[in-house]
């Protein structure tokens, strides 16, 4: 069995946190994804797709995320159910995410200045779930936005020394 989904899309609004009573964040908010054709009136249109994370996906979401920001959110699709205060049955469909890019950095939405050469800094990429954490995005040989340390790998083509003891096997 497969239950895998990959959505790209802008955020409707503000990602809401909350915390379980056993103090587990978890975070909701909705993507507009658009449709690939248009209306029969000539616009196109989109497909509003609840999303919630979890630990500390749901916090970093909350930090990081704004309405209208472009997101890509990979997870699963769960259907639940519940029973509302008039007795009818409820089904709700939604996407738990296990990981969640950010897709345009904040300076790109707030009209900041991009530096010359037409690259701008981006923000890390969460995720929950087996990936181990933040995933490195582009091609800036930059490891982290808060200090300056360089790609090890980059450089003039010499061998790289490493000890028997920095592998894992």
């Amino acid at each position: 069995m497969l239950n895998r989904i990959i959505l790209i899309g802008r955020l409707t609004r503000d990602p809401e946190l909350r915390y379980t009573p056993a103090g587990v964040a978890v975070t909701q908010f909705t993507l507009a994804v658009d449709r690939n054709f248009t209306g029969q009136n000539g616009e196109r249109e989109a497909d509003f797709i609840p999303v919630v994370t979890w630990r500390q996906l749901a916090e970093t979401c909350a930090n990081y995320l704004r309405k209208g920001r472009l997101a890509a959110v990979e997870g699963r699709i769960q259907v639940r159910n519940y029973e509302n205060n008039e007795g009818k049955r409820v089904y709700v469909t939604e996407v738990i995410a296990d990981n969640v890019r950010f897709l345009e950095s904040s300076q790109n939405r707030e009209g900041g200045n991009a530096p010359s050469g037409g690259s701008i800094p981006e923000e890390p990429a969460f995720g929950g779930g087996g990936n181990g954490g933040n995933s490195a995005r582009g091609n800036n040989n930059n490891f982290s936005r808060n200090n300056n340390t360089q790609d090890p790998f980059s450089g003039d083509g010499k061998p790289i020394d490493i000890s028997d003891d920095d592998l894992p096997f």
